[in-house]
C-alpha cells in the first residue's frame, strides 16, 4: 500500500517525465569554494556581545539570531526521494564545501559551523523534521569521514519544512536544502 508521500512523488514524477520534452527542468547550481567561503566569512548583521552570547542549543531556537548570522543555501546536493544518503556521486558537490570549511578554519580558528536541514512540505510534519535531521548529520558524516573537516567545527540540526523559502504544500526543491550557517560569532 502507497503512503500520501508515495503517491505525490508518482503523480510529480509522471508529470515531470510527460513534460520533459517541452520543459527543462532548472537544476540548482553548486555555489564554488570561494562562493561559500566568501559567505561564511562575511560579518554577522549585527555584532553580539560576548555577555549575550548563547549556547548552541538556544541558537537552534532564536530565528532572530540565526538570521544575523553568516549563511548559504546549498541546493545542489541532490538526495534520494525520502533518503538521508549523500551518494558517492554527490562528492564533487560536498567537496566545494569541503575546501570552503578547510580555508575558514586556516583563517579563523574556533570557527563553528550549525549544518542545517531543510525539506519541502510534502509529508507529515514530524517526519519532514526526522528526515531533515538526518540529511544534516549525513552531511556532517560526509565532510568528516571522507574530507576530514574536524568534527567539533560543526554542529547540526533539522527544521523539516518550518524555514520554507518557497511557501508551498507542494514538492519544491528550491525547499530540499542544507544550509551552512556559521555560528562562533554567536555562541561561547
Amino acid at each position: 500500500m502507497l503512503n500520501r508521500r508515495q503517491i505525490l512523488f508518482a503523480a510529480a514524477a509522471t508529470a515531470a517525465s510527460a513534460a520533459l520534452p517541452t520543459i527543462a527542468l532548472a537544476q540548482p547550481e553548486m555555489p564554488s569554494a570561494r562562493q561559500i567561503l566568501r559567505s561564511l566569512e562575511a560579518a554577522p548583521r549585527r555584532a553580539v556581545r560576548p555577555e549575550n552570547r548563547v549556547t548552541i542549543e538556544q541558537f537552534k531556537r532564536r530565528p532572530e539570531l540565526r538570521r544575523m548570522a553568516p549563511s548559504i543555501d546549498i541546493q545542489a546536493i541532490n538526495f534520494a526521494f525520502d533518503s538521508a544518503e549523500i551518494l558517492p556521486s554527490q562528492y564533487g558537490k560536498v567537496e566545494h564545501i569541503a575546501s570552503a570549511l578547510s580555508q575558514l578554519m586556516r583563517r579563523r580558528r574556533g570557527t563553528r559551523i550549525l549544518l542545517e536541514g531543510h525539506t519541502d512540505a510534502v509529508g507529515s510534519y514530524a517526519y519532514n523534521l526526522q528526515l531533515s535531521q538526518m540529511r544534516a548529520r549525513s552531511l556532517k558524516n560526509v565532510l568528516v569521514r571522507h574530507f576530514g573537516i574536524l568534527s567539533y567545527m560543526l554542529e547540526t540540526v533539522g527544521y523539516g519544512e518550518e524555514f520554507l523559502l518557497v511557501p508551498t504544500p507542494h514538492e519544491s526543491w528550491e525547499n530540499r536544502r542544507v544550509t551552512l550557517r556559521r555560528i562562533d560569532d554567536f555562541v561561547f
